[in-house]
C-alpha cells in the first residue's frame, strides 16, 4: 500500500507519463505493455488501474514497480462505494500520484475515456487517446461510454487508433489522428520457430493440434468452435485465454476441445511450436467490427499457419496477401484440413517478408513523432522519444 507520497517519489526528474487503462497490466500483455514498455526508455511511466473493492476503512492504493521505470497503481476502494463517491476517491488518489512524482513534462496518456471521471482536472503538455478498440460496443460497457469519449476527443491534442477500420470510423472526429494497426514481437514469437520441450499440460493431447491463443470472451463464436470441433474428431483444439465476461460453463466441450486457461507471455512460443495450425474464430458482431488482433501477426512470426473468420482488418491486410485463410462456418473444415494437409513452414518467406516492418519499436517512434508535432503545436518543449 502507499501511505505516503514519498513512496512514490524517484529520484530523477524525468518526464512523466501517466496512463489510464481499463485494462489490469499483469491481465494479458498486449498493446498498452508493448508501446508503455518502449516509452518507459524515456519517461516515467504510471499505469493507473482500475479500482479493486475491498473490506478497507478509506480509499488507498497499491504500488507495483514492474520495470525500472514502469509503476503500476491499483485504486483501493471500501466495498460498496458508489460511482460518484468512487470517482472523488480516485482523483484524490491521482493528485497525490501526481504531487508525488516529480517531472519536467506530463503527458495523459488515455485508453478508456471513463478514467475522465477523475481525471480532467488535471492540467498537462500533452493528451494522447490511444483508441485501441471501440469499447462502447463490448458487453457490459458503462452507459456513459460514448458521451466521455466525445468528451475526450476534445480534449486529446492527438489519437490514435488501433486499426485501420477503426481509424475510418472515426477520422472525421479529431483532426489530429492515426491508425496504428497491431505490431510484433517478433523476437520473441519466433521463437516457437525452433524446438522445445512440450508444456506438461499440453504434452498429452495428441495431434494434429489447432490452437488460439488470447481472451475468451463475447467475442468468440462458440458455435463455430463446437461445430468445428464436432465435425473435426480427429483434430485436437488447444484452447489458451482467460475467460471473461462469459459464463465458463457455457461454452462448449467435447473430448477433443481443451481448455487450458491463461497463460504467460512469456510461454506462449513454448505452447504455439507444437501446434500444427492455429484459428481465430471470432464472432461477427459488434464486438468485433473495428478489432485488429494483435495475436494474428504473433501466430504468423511463431510460423503457424492460421485461420481467421471474416473479421475486417485481417481481411483486407493478411488475408489479402495470402498469409491468412479466412473462414465461415460452411467452409472451415475444409479448409483447415486442406491447411493441416500442407508443410506448416510453406508460406514463412512471404510472412517474414510482410511483418518485417511491423515492430512495436516503429509504432512507438512513428508514435512519439505525432506526439512531438502536437507538442510543436502547442509551443512546448521536445517528447523526448527513444525506440
Amino acid at each position: 500500500m502507499i501511505n505516503s507520497p514519498t513512496e512514490m517519489k524517484n529520484t530523477t526528474n524525468r518526464d512523466l507519463l501517466l496512463c489510464f487503462s481499463h485494462l489490469r497490466w499483469n491481465f494479458v500483455f498486449q498493446r498498452p505493455q508493448h508501446i508503455l514498455t518502449l516509452a518507459s526508455k524515456s519517461h516515467r511511466v504510471i499505469y493507473f488501474e482500475e479500482p479493486v473493492f475491498e473490506d478497507v476503512a478509506q480509499a488507498t492504493m497499491r504500488s507495483d514497480i514492474v520495470a525500472p521505470s514502469i509503476t503500476v497503481v491499483t485504486p483501493v476502494l471500501p466495498t460498496r462505494t458508489g460511482d460518484v463517491e468512487a470517482a472523488a476517491m480516485q482523483q484524490h488518489l491521482v493528485d497525490v500520484v501526481v504531487a508525488s512524482a516529480p517531472h519536467q513534462m506530463l503527458t495523459l496518456w488515455y485508453y478508456t475515456p471513463m478514467s475522465l471521471r477523475f481525471s480532467s482536472h488535471l492540467t498537462c503538455d500533452v493528451c494522447v487517446y490511444d483508441c485501441m478498440d471501440e469499447l462502447s460496443a463490448f458487453k457490459n460497457a458503462p452507459a456513459e461510454l460514448i458521451e466521455m469519449e466525445k468528451r475526450l476527443l476534445g480534449r486529446a491534442d492527438v489519437v490514435f487508433t488501433g486499426g485501420q477500420s477503426l481509424y475510418e470510423a472515426k477520422r472525421s472526429l479529431h483532426k489530429s489522428i492515426f491508425p496504428f494497426p497491431s505490431s510484433i514481437d517478433f523476437t520473441h514469437f519466433h521463437k516457437a520457430r525452433a524446438p522445445g520441450a512440450d508444456p506438461a499440460d499440453q504434452a498429452q493431447i495428441p495431434h494434429p493440434r489447432l490452437g488460439y491463443f488470447g481472451v475468451i470472451d463475447e467475442r468468440l463464436d462458440p458455435d463455430l468452435v463446437a461445430h468445428v470441433a464436432n465435425s473435426m474428431p480427429d483434430v485436437h483444439f488447444v484452447m489458451l485465454g482467460p475467460v471473461v465476461k462469459i459464463d465458463p460453463a457455457t461454452l462448449p466441450k467435447s473430448a477433443n476441445l481443451h481448455w487450458l486457461g491463461g497463460k504467460a507471455y512469456a510461454d506462449l512460443p513454448n505452447y504455439l511450436r507444437h501446434w500444427d495450425a492455429g484459428w481465430m474464430p471470432f464472432a461477427l458482431n459488434a464486438a468485433t467490427r473495428y478489432i485488429s488482433p494483435t495475436k494474428t501477426p504473433e501466430f504468423l512470426a511463431a510460423g503457424v499457419p492460421l485461420v481467421s473468420t471474416a473479421i475486417v482488418d485481417v481481411v483486407r491486410s493478411y488475408g489479402a496477401q495470402g498469409l491468412v485463410e479466412i473462414i465461415d462456418a460452411e467452409d472451415a473444415v475444409p479448409k483447415i484440413r486442406s491447411m493441416l494437409a500442407r508443410p506448416r513452414h510453406s508460406l514463412l518467406p512471404q510472412v517474414d517478408a510482410y511483418l518485417i516492418d511491423m515492430s512495436w519499436e516503429k509504432t512507438w517512434v512513428a508514435m512519439a513523432g505525432h506526439i512531438q508535432q502536437a507538442l510543436s503545436r502547442k509551443n512546448v518543449v521536445p517528447f523526448r522519444r527513444s525506440a
